[in-house]
């Protein structure tokens, strides 16, 4: 039996609660953690919905208890996506709890949280208390009850439907064949309510069964291994479209008509286009879009253009929800697919985003290849991930380089974002990154965009020995290499915005072997990942262990050995 821990601090994130479910996350946790909410909140009403994990029935179950302790009428609203759990907070002006754990593996759980209107629980928005709250529940042994809490179930998946209908009109005259990847998670569930009954689409299913073991492959569709099962529907369905969801549905990934990823930037910019022309339509003079520190250059361009003005903000739904909702922003747009409307209570949605690019495409006689054509001029990296002992040390090493640079501006909303752009600049000496740190390993994260491909691999591969302190600093500016690509992978135009793309092998040749004695490039090790979760892998002794899965792989001769299908998770020890 696990032993309940009274510190909370390892699973309660920035924005949400996550965590290995039945140890990290037990049944008695996520009753206190239900009983915290329901204290934190001004009126009793909340609404629980979940996802269709193994461990998800039974901690909704704990939630819901931990909840009517502290006095709360608690609607149970069963299985759900994420923003079909906002659209009720929405709609009924209650609190919301969703128990899911996104794209993570199987194992994981976790918790998001809303106010009533779907207004976001971040860390600084009381999601601190909750934890406190929580923690000393836990540590008394008991949960006091006040008040006459009680539950009720409610059926929101048709309000959900009709609420996205209303949002977007397909128009008639075009009929769209489109194959829907639900990775046997929640948009199994909502796709056939949303997109079966339009005229206008030809749904055809793909992994619509509701399986928390993901038998097909893992629901994260920012990692090009998990969307190859619908490209290649896509291309033997002769379909105009693919869309991709993740576990809990709140994002969508888009494919065109080849089966090509369209990066979410790509997406965001056409989102953004769209809704400000119908704010700028109904009498708005210059509607506002809210657009986070990593994406694309190209979404600012596309704003300004479309007479609208630009909120940048950090990564994280919270703050963005926060920020479009003191600036009344018509939308969102995040580097990692998710994309947010005012219309929807300011909240994310996979599947009112994947409306809108139904609507976009029957708008026209082309292809979904043309329709984005011109949303992806620049030259992206995807996110780069790499571990690193001292994450401080390594961004001052970054930021000394920037400083050099008289060309380039710097900023820090959101982690270190260098720009080195501008009309007096030749196209190959333009370029910008982006590096932050992650919020809960001992990771750095990079993206960098170019307008040349060139120019792109070149900054890339010079951050990244800046990053890991495997060779001095590049002494020069970055700019053009001379050097011929040596990738035959797709360029990172045709991938999602936060799937690693390639780099170029480097001169410098091999890192030093870790504490794992992996013997690879750089790049190599950076780009590893679990191939039976697809997540990060980190140095033990002798081998590389995935910091989701739990996965032990050797390394045998300098080689990571990566084979796939174990059974279990062996020990690291």
């Amino acid at each position: 039996m696990t032993e309940t821990t009274h510190d909370l601090s390892a699973i309660v994130k920035a924005n949400d609660i996550r965590g290995v479910a039945g140890e990290q996350l037990t049944a008695e946790i996520a009753r206190a953690l239900g009983a915290a909410f329901a204290d934190v909140l001004a009126e009793p009403e909340l609404i629980v919905a979940h996802d269709m994990r193994l461990s998800s029935p039974e901690l909704s179950r704990a939630v819901i208890e931990g909840a009517v302790r502290r006095g709360a009428i608690v609607a149970d609203a069963g299985l759900s996506s994420t923003d079909q759990l906002y659209c009720a907070s929405g709609l009924h002006r209650a609190a919301g709890l969703m128990i899911t754990a996104s794209h993570n593996p199987a194992r994981d759980n976790g918790m998001k949280l809303c106010l009533p209107g779907a207004r976001p629980v971040g860390r600084d928005s009381g999601l601190e208390d909750v934890r406190r709250g929580a923690e000393a529940y836990l540590a008394a042994g008991e949960i006091p009850v006040r008040g006459e809490g009680r539950s009720e179930r409610i059926d929101t998946l048709e309000d959900y439907a009709r609420t996205l209908h209303g949002l977007v009109d397909l128009p008639a005259g075009r009929r769209l064949r489109v194959v829907v990847d639900a990775a046997d998670a929640m948009a199994g569930l909502t796709a056939p309510a949303v997109l079966g009954p339009l005229e206008q689409v030809e749904l055809i299913e793909l992994h619509f069964g509701l399986d928390g073991t993901f038998p097909h492959h893992p629901a994260d569709p920012l990692r090009p291994e998990n969307l190859r099962d619908l490209q290649e529907a896509v291309r033997r369905e002769g379909a105009d479209l693919g869309l991709a969801f993740d576990g809990d549905a709140d994002r969508c990934v888009v494919l065109d008509e080849t089966g090509t990823p369209v990066p979410p930037s790509a997406i965001g910019a056409l989102i953004a286009s769209r809704e400000i022309a119908r704010a700028r339509a109904a009498g708005e003079e210059r509607p506002r879009v809210a657009v986070n520190a990593v994406a694309s250059r190209h979404v600012h361009e596309v704003i300004a253009a479309a007479g609208g003005e630009m909120l940048l903000t950090p990564v994280g739904h919270a703050g963005i929800k926060r920020i479009m909702a003191e600036h009344d922003a018509v939308a969102g747009v995040e580097h990692s697919a998710h994309y947010y409307f005012r219309d929807f209570f300011f909240a994310d949605s996979g599947m009112l985003a994947a409306l809108h690019v139904l609507a976009a495409l029957a708008e026209t006689d082309g292809t979904a290849s043309a329709l984005v054509a011109e949303h992806s001029p620049y030259a992206g990296s995807g996110e780069h991930n790499f571990p690193v002992d001292d994450a401080v040390a390594a961004a001052a090493r970054v930021r000394a380089h920037a400083e050099s640079l008289p060309a380039a501006r710097i900023d820090e909303l959101d982690g270190l974002s260098v720009h080195h752009w501008g009309e007096h600049l030749a196209p190959a000496e333009r370029w910008w990154f982006s590096l932050r740190s992650s919020q809960t390993e001992s990771l750095l994260r990079l993206n960098v965009e170019a307008q040349e491909r060139a120019t792109m691999e070149q900054v890339l591969e010079r951050i990244r020995t800046l990053v890991l302190g495997v060779a001095d600093a590049a002494e020069s500016t970055p700019g053009p290499t001379s050097a011929e690509p040596t990738s035959a992978e797709p360029t990172p135009e045709t991938v999602p915005a936060a799937v690693p793309a390639t780099a170029p092998e480097v001169a410098s040749g091999q890192l030093p072997a870790g504490a794992s004695g992996a013997d690879v490039p750089g790049w190599v090790r950076a780009a590893l990942r679990c191939p039976d979760c697809g997540g990060e892998l980190h140095d033990v002794d002798a081998a590389l262990q995935c910091t989701d899965c739990g996965r032990v792989h050797a390394v045998e001769g300098g080689i990571p050995v990566l084979i796939a299908g174990r059974a279990e998770a062996p020990s690291a020890d």
